[in-house]
């Protein structure tokens, strides 16, 4: 036996060991029934981004995966009638973050989407995932809790709303019962005159933060009408710290009270010394970082007007559409059909197979590569359903019926190069190559969305792809030549 008493000491991120049932239940309700059945066994999945992780370093060996993603409704983002905002579990970061009464009204909120470690973790990550983690280091959740969010549950005795400062219960830990499924969270209206932001230390871009600030403010002439602060990788949840807020709130702003409010703010705070920070550092940065911030939301207060409320129900379409997988059992194998490269393929999945080995090993397809395992290199990047997904954190049976593009796809039938294939030979964009493939699934995703992309655009869609002997700037020169724009002078 292992640590913790696990089987396999040596873990393996190419895999995933353990075996289980998988369900994909199309309602809500057949969710709960399942979770009541099966108890404590029992994990919800939706992007699958942390729980494929910890499951692959045998942190969590669940005997039932039920799955979220056939469940129409969750993936929906709603204005309601009395201006507030109802966001579903399974939405994705990406499209939260795009959305435009997010980036309007909630503005701290969509740059907090904008700060996540990748494009691929914000197109599979899931509102309902970052929330129900109770990571105090969450990205989310800053900005959540400043603006009064309520997180939606439902369970076997119906549905409640419990206010995210009370979900977040400690480490890992939250309030949602073993019978319930996150519907979504409620965002209330803001008041006119309303600024917001997100700000976020990390070591290097792709990490979860050392400390991050969300702030909310609203401007009443030189008078601070209201100010919410919440505080995230600093105490054991995130955490408002109503005494640093009352330092301005109903005052004239000044910078000697935003220095006041940013003293107390790193007082009150409850930081540790860790891998990533020490208690001394992360309390530091609280107070430069909540002093600049309050400075610069202030000046935006005096710019910026109130926006009038986008009502366009903008709800992001459903991945899959009228595909039903029956469940998997531990043992078992059932046939999947989905479409690789323009080809439909057929073939036996176990619940517990990657899409990344399924690819390489029964169909063929070597040129995604295996990686770091746990979506932090990009190398195993295909496209799923057009968007540029981690292969290594994405269940095969998750990709029924959809269609998976892969770099042997790239090129026409004629062996004809891509564009970008062509312009990362002419530009010398690649060294050793092993990260290639899934460099160029992750662009090909770009370009599609964005046929004229900036340098900005290009280099924060490949944050998620690592490369150790290149420093970018030849592959930004090839995206640029592919998209037919200027390319800079060697």
């Amino acid at each position: 036996m292992g640590e913790n008493g696990h089987p396999h000491f040596q873990t393996n991120s190419h895999i995933l060991v353990n075996e289980f049932d998988y369900y994909e239940p199309t309602s809500v309700d057949e969710a709960i029934a399942l979770l009541q059945q099966h108890g404590e066994h029992a994990q919800l999945i939706a992007g699958g981004t942390h729980l494929l992780v910890l499951m692959k370093m045998e942190r969590e060996l669940p005997k039932v995966l039920i799955s979220l993603n056939k469940i129409p409704g969750l993936d929906s983002i709603t204005v309601n009638a009395d201006g507030s905002l109802t966001i579903g579990s399974r939405v994705n970061i990406r499209t939260l973050g795009e959305h435009p009464v997010i980036r309007t009204r909630y503005s701290g909120l969509a740059q907090a989407c904008e700060s996540f470690g990748s494009m691929q973790i914000e197109i599979m990550g899931t509102v309902g995932g970052n929330v129900c983690n109770g990571s105090p280091a969450a990205d989310l959740v800053p900005p959540l809790l400043v603006f009064g969010a309520e997180v939606l549950l439902k369970g076997a005795f119906g549905e409640r709303k419990v206010p995210l400062e009370k979900f977040l219960v400690k480490p890992g830990v939250t309030a949602i019962r073993s019978d319930e499924v996150m519907l979504g969270v409620i965002l209330p209206p803001v008041p006119d005159g309303t600024v917001s932001a997100f700000h976020k230390m990390v070591r290097v871009v792709a990490d979860l933060a050392k400390a991050s600030l969300g702030l909310m403010l609203v401007r009443d002439g030189d008078r601070v009408a209201d100010l919410h602060l919440a505080y995230g990788a600093v105490a054991p949840t995130v955490i408002r710290i109503p005494e640093a807020e009352a330092a301005l709130i109903g005052k004239n702003f000044t910078p000697e009270r935003a220095a006041e409010a940013a003293k107390i703010a790193s007082e009150r705070i409850t930081p540790i010394d860790d891998v990533r920070s020490s208690a001394w550092y992360r309390r530091r940065v609280v107070s430069v970082m909540t002093q600049d911030a309050l400075n610069a939301l202030w000046e935006e207060a005096g710019r910026v007007h109130a926006q009038p409320l986008v009502t366009l129900p903008d709800g992001a379409k459903s991945a899959v559409a009228g595909t039903i997988v029956p469940q998997i059992k531990r043992g078992e194998q059932r046939e999947i059909e989905f479409t690789v490269n323009g080809v439909k393929q057929r073939v036996r999945v176990s619940a517990n197979d990657l899409l990344l080995n399924v690819l390489r090993e029964k169909l063929q397809l070597t040129g995604t590569k295996y990686g770091c395992g746990v979506g932090e290199c990009g190398a195993c990047t295909v496209q799923l359903d057009g968007k540029a997904v981690f292969s290594c954190l994405t269940l095969a049976v998750e990709a029924a019926g959809r269609d998976v593009v892969t770099v042997e796809g790239m090129a026409k039938p004629d062996g004809t190069l891509h564009p970008l294939q062509e312009a990362f030979i002419s530009q010398g964009a690649f060294q050793c190559g092993y990260c290639t493939p899934g460099m160029l699934m992750t662009l090909k995703a770009l370009v599609e969305e964005n046929p004229q992309p900036s340098e900005e655009d290009i280099r924060s869609y490949l944050k998620g792809n690592r490369c150790r002997c290149t420093g970018y700037y030849s592959i930004v020169r090839a995206v640029l030549a592919a998209t037919g724009q200027p390319v800079p002078e060697r």
